[in-house]
């Protein structure tokens, strides 16, 4: 049996473990120990084991997630997912979906301050649709704001999914992290102009503006101004090369902590709760970049990758066309899994392809994990989707139902950083200069 057909074997293995639900981080292990004691014998392949899941968790640029996510973690505590919705609504409610509006701009504000996803439409769910709800605003439709809203904040820096992605393929960590921050927030702003557009649709969406006057929010701003200070210091600090991306992290998660403790959030129980969450999820992020990792060195040991790009690359087919075959495979998966799994299984298959057919890295990860997005609130099985129906208690056909408006507005965004590549590229490309 060749190395290729073993590596193709292994592939097709990781699939049938996946769908048995078998934990990612577990499957991708069990097939790269497998597949490398085939390719070589199994002593070898057991040592490898131990000294590359120690060497990779002590990878200095790795530390960086649990501090993202920990800062995540100090902010949700402190209230700030429902003191952004609220001050924001408080400019927008005179007008018809002003609700929908301050959604979307909590869910932007929130990704830029969370490391993860799932926190994310976590909290803006809770948060947001029963406030939309209250006031009358269609369920569906509010859950399908929150979602599309919360599934864009993965792309919006400080992101453990474009971390994750840096590591895998070697890119810069700082160059990844930086070339999300205008493709977030530009399409969360597509989004803003959808609802209006929506309500041209069907009226019956969302009642008519509140006019009633209301006082200045002063309780919510003492909240709120949080998210801009944490976000330049830590993400202008890697841009402007005064700290590395851990280092950021670092002051990110310290920030959050006293931020919390200043607003009295913060108590003994509360800390041990954030903190547990956190090492938990981290624990669960690392298994599944180990496994990855792993599965990675399996796939270039079998050069299944380097048969696939020569082959590819012999096809007499337009490059565009492979990438966007490609970008669909990310769709499709992020159907099914949540980005961590997703990135950590195809990067090491795709991304040698991209590079082969010539396109750049920081380029190719930020689109990957637009399409993603993508997939996380298609039907039947958007996982971002099922997350806000199950917190808003929103049957999902009804979410799925008014929210392909939205489907259709992140597909837009996604065609015009194909087309103008600098959407994604101007921020890394102006780094260090």
């Amino acid at each position: 049996m060749t190395p290729v057909s073993i590596g193709v074997l292994g592939i097709v293995a990781l699939l049938i473990l996946l769908f048995l639900r078998v934990p990612v981080g577990v499957s991708m292990i069990v097939v790269a120990i497998t597949g490398n004691m085939i390719l070589s014998s199994p002593g070898p392949a057991l040592h490898k084991l131990g000294i590359d899941a120690i060497s990779l968790t002590q990878n200095y640029g790795i530390s960086l997630i649990p501090l993202f996510i920990l800062m995540g973690m100090f902010l949700a505590k402190a209230g700030l997912g429902g003191a952004l919705f609220e001050f924001i609504n408080y400019f927008v409610r005179r007008f018809r979906g002003g609700m929908a509006v301050a959604t979307l701009g909590a869910s932007a504000g929130f990704g830029a301050v969370c490391g993860s996803v799932v926190a994310g439409v976590s909290t803006i769910t809770s948060v947001s649709v029963p406030e939309m709800i209250k006031n009358k605003y269609n369920p569906g439709f509010s859950a399908g704001v929150s979602s599309a809203g919360s599934a864009v904040g993965v792309v919006i820096p400080p992101s453990s999914a474009l971390v994750v992605y840096g590591i895998l393929t070697e890119e810069s960590i700082g160059q990844v992290m930086i070339g999300g921050i205008i493709p977030g927030f530009f399409t969360i702003f597509l989004l803003i102009l959808t609802v209006p557009f929506a309500l041209l649709w069907k009226k019956d969406l969302a009642p008519a503006g509140d006019k009633t006057k209301h006082p200045f929010p002063w309780d919510k701003l003492k909240l709120v101004w949080a998210v801009p200070v944490i976000f330049f210091v830590c993400i202008g600090g890697i841009y402007g090369g005064f700290f590395t991306p851990t280092e950021a992290g670092s002051v990110g998660a310290f920030a959050s902590l006293i931020f919390a403790i200043a607003v009295r959030a913060m108590n003994w129980t509360v800390f041990k709760e954030s903190i547990t969450r956190a090492v938990r999820i981290s624990a669960m992020t690392f298994l599944i970049i180990v496994g990855g990792q792993l599965f990675a060195q399996f796939l270039a040991r079998s050069t299944i990758s380097a048969a696939l790009g020569s082959y590819i690359s012999g096809l007499d087919v337009a490059p565009f066309i492979i990438i966007m075959l490609m970008f669909l495979i990310y769709t499709v998966m992020g159907l099914f899994m949540d980005e961590m799994s997703d990135l950590i299984i195809l990067t090491p298959i795709l991304y040698p392809i991209a590079i082969t057919l010539g396109y750049n890295g920081v380029w190719f990860g930020v689109l990957s994990i637009m399409m993603l997005i993508l997939g996380f609130i298609t039907p039947p099985v958007g996982i971002v989707t099922l997350v806000a129906s199950s917190i808003s208690g929103v049957p999902s056909l009804d979410v799925f139902r008014y929210q392909w408006m939205f489907w259709i507005t992140i597909g837009i965004s996604v065609i015009l950083m194909v087309i103008f590549p600098n959407i994604i590229m101007f921020l890394p490309n102006m780094m260090f200069k």
